[in-house]
């Protein structure tokens, strides 16, 4: 009976395909694990399995095209042909996690009569689609049609947009702490931002990002309700913008009902679907990096990485000085000194150095003789960055580029573009063409989530989006720092490196903790703050505190700036748990920088150094000392030697953390 059943219901599915005409073409993984099963009939749709296992069902993909098009490429549309195909790539990776990758992946391609593409690749670690259109005439995509099906009520760990309620829900800055929901309980009426994570369960998960973002909006989610549904939605063409007094920043007044107009024949951005099995796997995928356009500036050896000490955060908060400290020469030039001493290659000029009010970027302030703190700069070995806001840049891109490049200034730090509308990413690669072509590096903050940016054009070497350090200014302790910290490693980080701005050395336990706008803290201890750069990609690193109490903290200082920002051979995550805890390892050449950090949960690791090569290794701890549960400034740093066969045990305190450094004798 049980066998008639089944044949009766095999037997029902093939005549519906049949019937509808629909078409099934399957890709696999390079490994066989992963699965993508591409239906053509009415509808595309697509499902992605795992070991058998389904990670995705029966999901919709489509572009609405708006005019007098009238049609939507993915439904009702004839099917040409399939190609198939497999390729395996070396990727240069400059400033990046590792200095080269190889990935291998299976493509498959269906062609439609109405003269798009749909492309498919499986890797090992995911599975990416994309549209390809070329069509003659110009494009009006209405809308973008891209589902995410589920058979299950998973858990799910996303960020919300943080625009204010009536506001434009894609006007943010991309920053915000992640919400721990099942599919069924996320709030159906709010917006969430790029990567998302879904939990199947026995290590397995989905994060869902993008990558190769050009001229075209940036993709968010809204969840479904009951239907176990998240699908994408995007931010409307801007019609109408308009300026907010202070910075001259530009705002979105009004949206179009379409989301872009693009060329006809083009590539759009990647679905990138990673698949993890344990997630330690997840802050080492390659895939939104691998996906990317590759290097458009050529010759890059101009760029520079590093350490910046940093004035924003502290607020200018130097003391026992005899000049008055602020947005001045004299101030700029004890930060300058303070770098030199330490050997940190950077100084920033936060908001200020120009009259924000005015949106000139051309004329500094009177009292920041820019040219002399050049001059200083470069006797003592210090390069100048400068803040600005993208569109005060972008609107006066050509003159500032080539003045600020010949003044010898080393780049930009950009902020507020608040937004990831079509014209907002067609700005930021105007932006990142023109400084390349003036040998300026960029900082990008404000600004939503990397796409792979920083491959095609590598002198974009770090982005914000993401709850930094700047947070604790102005944020209570129910904003869980800690928290986050050891989910943001496992979830953003996946997308590219971040702008977190540690450093701390004033540090707070859970009960002590305030926020203080002049003189601020961070959440967790000591070395919950020092281990934040290794744990962080992060090729541009700022020192957030400031140069007096650096000065105090000698110690902790030598320590931060001698770890590297790039250069390593390898990163690889040792041990770790999203939302728990997570221990990080990079290698350059024969030695390593270690370290980990917990949540507010006091926790116990043992280190194995099985990987070291022969012979002894010099070690320098730095670990939570016995009272950094109640003085979180407790620390306690050790030197001992340890070989491949050494194991140690280490406690983290709440929001605690140690690192290492290991050297070879």
């Amino acid at each position: 009976m049980i066998r008639e059943v089944w044949i009766g219901l095999f037997l029902m599915v093939a005549s519906c395909a049949f019937a509808t005409g629909e078409k099934v073409f399957r890709l696999g993984s390079p490994d066989g694990k992963l699965e993508v099963a591409v239906s053509v009939g009415r509808q595309v749709t697509y499902t992605l399995t795992r070991d058998g296992r389904v990670l995705l069902d029966k999901s919709a993909v489509g572009l609405v095209l708006g005019g007098t098009e009238n049609k939507i490429f993915g439904h009702d549309s004839r099917f040409i042909r399939k190609k198939m195909r497999s390729g395996t790539e070396k990727i240069i990776s400059p400033f990046y996690r590792c200095p080269s990758f190889t990935v291998e992946y299976n493509e498959m391609s269906l062609s439609f009569k109405e003269s798009f593409t749909l492309v498919f690749r499986s890797y090992n670690e995911g599975v990416a689609y994309r549209f390809v259109t070329a069509v003659r005439d110009s494009l009006t995509i209405q809308n973008e049609v891209a589902e995410f099906n589920f058979d299950r009520d998973y858990k799910t760990c996303l960020a919300w947009s943080t625009a204010a309620e009536g506001k434009d829900p894609y006007a943010m800055a991309f920053q915000n702490v992640y919400e721990k929901q099942t599919l069924t309980g996320l709030d159906t009426g709010k917006v969430a931002f790029l990567p998302f994570v879904v939990d199947y369960g026995d290590g397995v998960k989905l994060t869902v990002t993008e990558a190769d973002l050009e001229g075209y909006p940036g993709m968010h989610i809204k969840a479904g309700g009951q239907k176990k549904q998240l699908k994408g939605v995007f931010a409307g063409y801007p019609a109408q913008m308009a300026y907010h007094p202070w910075r001259h920043m530009t705002y979105v007044a009004e949206r179009s009902n379409y989301i872009a107009r693009t060329e006809g024949t083009k590539s759009f951005p990647w679905r990138v679907l990673a698949v993890s099995s344990k997630d330690t796997e997840m802050p080492v995928n390659n895939l939104v990096y691998a996906l990317a356009s590759s290097n458009r500036i050529g010759d890059y050896s101009w760029v520079k990485t590093g350490k910046v000490a940093w004035d924003w955060w502290n607020d200018w908060g130097i003391s026992g000085v005899d000049f008055k400290a602020g947005i001045n020469t004299q101030t700029y030039k004890y930060y300058i000194d303070f770098a030199s001493e330490n050997g940190i290659p950077f100084i920033v000029l936060d908001e200020g150095w120009y009259d924000p009010y005015k949106g000139d970027m051309m004329t500094v302030v009177p009292d920041v003789d820019l040219p002399e703190l050049v001059r200083y700069g470069k006797e003592k070995q210090v390069d100048l960055i400068l803040w600005t806001v993208f569109n005060v840049l972008d609107e006066q891109l050509e003159a500032a580029c080539r003045k600020y490049a010949e003044m010898g200034i080393s780049g930009f730090k950009v902020d507020f573009l608040d937004r990831d509308d079509q014209t907002a990413v067609e700005m930021v690669y105007r932006i990142a063409e023109a400084c390349a072509r003036h040998k300026l590096s960029l900082d990008l903050h404000g600004i939503y989530k990397p796409t792979g940016l920083n491959r095609t054009y590598p002198n974009v070497i770090n982005f914000e989006s993401v709850f930094g350090m700047e947070e604790m200014k102005w944020s209570t302790v129910e904003k869980d720092m800690m928290q986050y910290d050891v989910e943001m490693p496992y979830i953003r980080m996946m997308a590219g490196p971040v702008d977190y701005t540690p450093g701390a050395m004033r540090n707070a336990s859970k009960k002590d903790f305030k926020d203080i706008y002049y003189n601020p803290m961070s959440q967790g201890t000591r070395c919950h703050q020092l281990v934040a750069y290794v744990v962080h990609d992060s090729p541009l690193t700022m020192l957030a505190d400031n140069p007096t109490v650096y000065r105090k903290e000698q110690e902790c200082t030598d320590f931060i700036v001698k770890i590297p920002n790039t250069g390593f051979d390898e990163t690889r995550i040792l041990q770790g748990e999203m939302g728990t805890y997570i221990v990080t390892a990079r290698r350059l050449g024969d030695d390593w920088f270690l370290g980990g950090m917990t949540n507010w949960d006091a926790r116990d690791v043992c280190l194995d150094f099985s990987y070291l090569g022969e012979g002894n290794y010099k070690a320098v701890l730095f670990k939570d000392g016995v009272n950094a549960e109640k003085q979180a400034t407790d620390y306690k740093k050790e030197e001992l030697t340890v070989t491949g066969q050494s194991r140690l045990k280490i406690r983290m305190a709440p929001g605690g953390g140690f690192v290492i450094s290991i050297t070879k004798k």
